[in-house]
């Protein structure tokens, strides 16, 4: 990591002292005023940060710098963090970064993805501010930032993100961010999902897989009965998607996010970036077949 993120942090650097200079620098490099934390430490610093979420004056005190160099460098690191992408399985050095990269990995590789959001409970805006009723979400009665995590059969990260305010519905958060147009575009991309997405699944029922609708009161009990273990397959077919989701919660910054709204976009990018560094090197498994196969005929 500290091979892939040093030469960016430096371009980033060095661009910003070039504008804020005006011109080419008129020393020569290595010159003038040392830093009191190099980049090594400064990646540490924004790890630590990001997993236990440790305030900034403690970090400070744990690298014996000030309060406001430690806030510089993770303001500084955690955009590299974001910008990675998300690692994928059996394919070093290949990562997706966006919707479209996702769509065109699970056409090419046939992979069935799993789709499911993620709420995050965040500060409450301030009274009277505009759209401050747009985080308070119907699910959970809190006010929360709302995320979608696409994954494979595995339950290991592909692609998270799509952020929207708590109140927005999952299934129009991802249309927002065209998802429709991705089944167009690649009709052979299956996805498995909750009830959440019914109209995704209403509208592209050869692809999207929701759970099967309860029967009406009337009918037999061989019906119900077979209702219950399609609803149940389902169920286990798609659960991965909410380990997944599990694991972002391990990090302290997802558990309950006390920062800047307007960060959480980035952080939340970088956690999943790096989650997926890990879940990417889970060996891939042999995929069973969940379909009912009937043995006989049998009428109620």
């Amino acid at each position: 990591m500290l091979q892939e993120l040093a030469p960016r942090w430096t371009t980033v650097r060095e661009s910003a002292l070039h504008e804020r200079r005006g011109g080419a620098r008129s020393r020569a490099a290595g010159a003038g005023r040392k830093q009191k934390l190099v980049f090594p430490d400064r990646l540490l610093a924004t790890l630590v940060h990001l997993r236990l979420g440790l305030p900034h004056a403690a970090l400070a005190e744990l690298f014996d710098v000030d309060r406001s160099t430690i806030s510089t460098a993770i303001r500084e690191v955690r955009p590299l963090l974001a910008a990675r992408g998300f690692a994928v399985p059996d394919r070093p050095g290949l990562r997706l970064r966006t919707l479209e990269d996702v769509f065109a990995y699970a056409e090419a590789e046939g992979v069935d993805l799993r789709i499911d959001g993620t709420e995050v409970q965040v500060r409450r805006p301030k009274a009277g501010r505009a759209g401050r009723k747009a985080f308070v979400s119907g699910k959970k009665k809190q006010n929360t930032i709302k995320t979608t995590t696409f994954s494979d059969h595995q339950g290991r990260t592909l692609f998270s993100g799509v952020t929207r305010p708590g109140r927005v519905h999952d299934q129009t958060a991802v249309r927002t961010e065209g998802i429709a147009e991705q089944f167009r575009l690649r009709p052979n991309v299956k996805v498995e999902v909750d009830e959440g997405y019914r109209g995704l699944a209403n509208e592209f029922p050869h692809q999207v897989s929701a759970p099967p609708r309860k029967p009406k009161d009337d009918v037999c009990d061989g019906e119900r009965r077979a209702w219950r273990e399609q609803r149940r397959r389902q169920s286990s077919a798609r659960i991965c998607v909410e380990h997944t989701n599990a694991e972002y919660k391990q990090w302290r910054p997802l558990q309950r996010y006390t920062g800047r709204r307007e960060d959480y976009d980035e952080t939340h990018r970088a956690i999943a970036g790096l989650v997926s560094d890990r879940s990417a090197r889970r060996a891939t498994r042999r995929r069973t077949s969940t379909e009912l196969v009937p043995v006989r005929t049998t009428t109620c």
